[in-house]
């Protein structure tokens, strides 16, 4: 049982870093991005093409990977999703069309074959009689401390007061002098900088393929739902649930098994509660 606890919250913290930057830039932006997935391997093989091909140190290439990451979401927010905006069926189509056409250069770059990215901590740890791989527990450490400096930035902050005030109301803030527009691409960016930061850190004991971003996709998807749309808190609480869920289903039942876990979560939870666990509900 200790080890469906702790790898649990391993799992449950690497969706949780997923899920909280897709639901952060749909509750600022009101956009489903679904080229997410694609910052999560995006991320991925940054790490893998600094350490591996160009050798450079692993903190570096970690910093550089979600640097770059960062920067490509905020360049697609500004060049891609801005002058679509208005229209939330032009947003999924050319978000969903980045992802595919990422994955195809990653295929075309990398091949098919998974990739080995480097792991910052390459032994294992003894947690109360349990062996963790030192990499799974420093992923769970690192996950907690980002989504909480992201919490810190959002209440704390100027700029995170700024977030906060077009989230609720964009063109009050806009009257108010707070640029929504800038809003809109910073938040990308942090949005990206999470996802591009799971696949560093989980691309060393999860397999780093060309589509990782498929699965990394559904995955947050279906934790935003249960959580609710545009409730940090609640993506948060549904990572853990649907992280442990599928931790238990690996361990007692059939690995194979997993991909279900999300598909019955998202399903129980439009049939049950359509808003979500701590969503409101949202007018069309």
């Amino acid at each position: 049982m200790l080890t469906v606890l702790i790898y649990g919250a391993v799992t449950s913290a690497v969706l949780a870093m997923l899920a909280v930057g897709f639901t952060l830039i749909f509750g600022v932006a009101r956009i489903l991005n679904l080229a997410h997935g694609a910052f999560y391997a995006l991320g991925a093989y940054c790490a893998y093409s600094f350490t591996a091909l160009l050798k450079l140190p692993l903190i570096v290439s970690a910093a550089l990977s979600v640097a770059l990451v960062a920067v490509f979401g905020m360049a697609m927010e500004r060049v891609l999703v801005r002058p679509l905006r208005q229209s939330s069926l032009a947003v999924l189509m050319i978000t969903l069309t980045v992802a595919l056409t990422l994955e195809q250069v990653l295929f075309i770059a990398f091949g098919s074959q998974s990739k080995n990215v480097p792991a910052f901590v390459n032994f294992p740890i003894n947690v109360h009689g349990v062996s963790v791989d030192g990499q799974r527990l420093l992923a769970l450490a690192i996950a907690v401390v980002l989504i909480g400096a992201l919490w810190l930035f959002i209440q704390r902050t100027r700029l995170g007061s700024a977030i906060l005030a077009v989230s609720q109301d964009p063109e009050a803030a806009q009257y108010m002098g707070i640029p929504a527009n800038r809003i809109f691409t910073i938040v990308m960016g942090l949005s990206a900088a999470l996802a591009g930061a799971a696949g560093v850190i989980a691309g060393p004991f999860l397999s780093v393929r060309p589509t990782m971003d498929q699965t990394a996709m559904i995955t947050a998807f279906s934790v935003v739902i249960v959580g609710g749309l545009g409730s940090i808190p609640g993506s948060i609480l549904a990572a853990c649930i649907i992280g442990y869920s599928q931790t238990f289903v690996a361990f007692y039942l059939n690995p194979e098994w997993t991909g279900t876990v999300s598909l019955v979560a998202i399903l129980l939870t439009l049939v049950l509660r359509p808003s979500g666990l701590m969503g409101r509900v949202v007018n069309a």
